[in-house]
């Protein structure tokens, strides 16, 4: 169990904005050394100007979590710097929206590459060294309600924030079969106030969708946009009580305790082998009140 930060290191991807850049400021706070990683540098840079302030000492790196090679570049960084990490957050992600078959190849690609592959490589390439230190680390992987519910037009961002949970939740059981002492955290928040409605801005030309948008995808982008904007827990709330959750060796955070009745009713849905019920429906005792739901 994590307990002492001061002196030690977290590596944080998306630690340009939203929950990343919280992550950051709380560790620096702390007396945490930082390497910091995102796609975007100008925003990469703000959050180190912002860590820097705060006396800490920082490696700052811009880095494309979906890429094998450039995370382990941030990797061998990291170690020839400041060594083993005590806090690892595999905290980039996109999002797209629309019916399910109606996504392109590029959408699956791109969503996947970041939200899912890019915590496989923070896990492969950090984890190993976490466990060789042999001194207590705590491992957070960002993924979100839709990793325990599956609402419509939301397909592509579920099936990627599912795998982060079941790859979570893996992890966790592989540590403990082995002895290390690494915890294991898995972020579940609902909709907040960051910049995930607009992570199009960082999409690759490669990855671009060459189809118009449809109805659904256009309606699922305009049902996020106003999700996030009324969003009642900030980033730095969720920060808070991420930091306060690897103190406590919590492994699920879910940060909205009204949406755990739509987990609670999926759970149901499957233990008595019954058709999906619609977690976000208009029913009292299932939806989310305003502004709650995906992260």
């Amino acid at each position: 169990m994590l307990k002492e930060f001061k002196g030690r290191t977290a590596v944080i991807t998306g630690a340009g904005s939203g929950f990343g850049r919280e992550f950051a400021l709380i560790a620096a706070d702390r007396g945490m050394n930082l390497v910091l990683a995102d796609i975007q540098a100008d925003s990469l840079a703000e959050t180190e100007t912002m860590v820097t302030a705060r006396g800490a000492e920082v490696l700052s790196m811009r880095t494309d979590v979906g890429d094998a090679a450039s995370v382990e570049a941030l990797r061998d960084a990291c170690l020839e710097r400041f060594g083993a990490p005590g806090l690892l957050f595999n905290n980039a992600g996109v999002a797209v929206g629309g019916l399910a078959w109606e996504n392109s190849v590029s959408d699956w690609e791109w969503v996947l590459r970041v939200n899912l592959w890019g915590v496989i490589h923070g896990i492969r390439c950090f984890v190993p060294a976490m466990i060789q230190a042999g001194r207590p680390a705590h491992v957070v992987n960002t993924a979100s309600v839709a990793g325990l519910l599956s609402p419509p037009t939301m397909a592509v961002y579920n099936v990627s924030k599912h795998g982060v949970v079941t790859l979570s939740e893996t992890l966790f059981h592989d540590l403990r079969m082995v002895g290390a002492p690494v915890g294991v955290s898995v972020l579940c928040p609902a909709f907040v106030p960051t910049g995930i409605a607009d992570s199009g801005r960082n999409r690759p030309e490669n990855l671009r969708s060459t189809q118009a948008p449809t109805a659904s995808m256009r309606a699922a982008q305009a049902s996020t946009e106003k999700a996030v904007r009324s969003g009642k827990i900030s980033a730095a709330d969720v920060a808070a009580m991420t930091y306060e959750a690897i103190e406590q060796d919590q492994f699920y955070i879910v940060t909205h305790e009204r949406i755990m009745d739509s987990v609670r009713l999926r759970v149901a849905d499957v233990s008595e082998r019954r058709n999906p019920t619609d977690p976000f429906s208009m029913r009292q005792d299932v939806a989310p009140t305003s502004g709650e739901g995906d992260g």
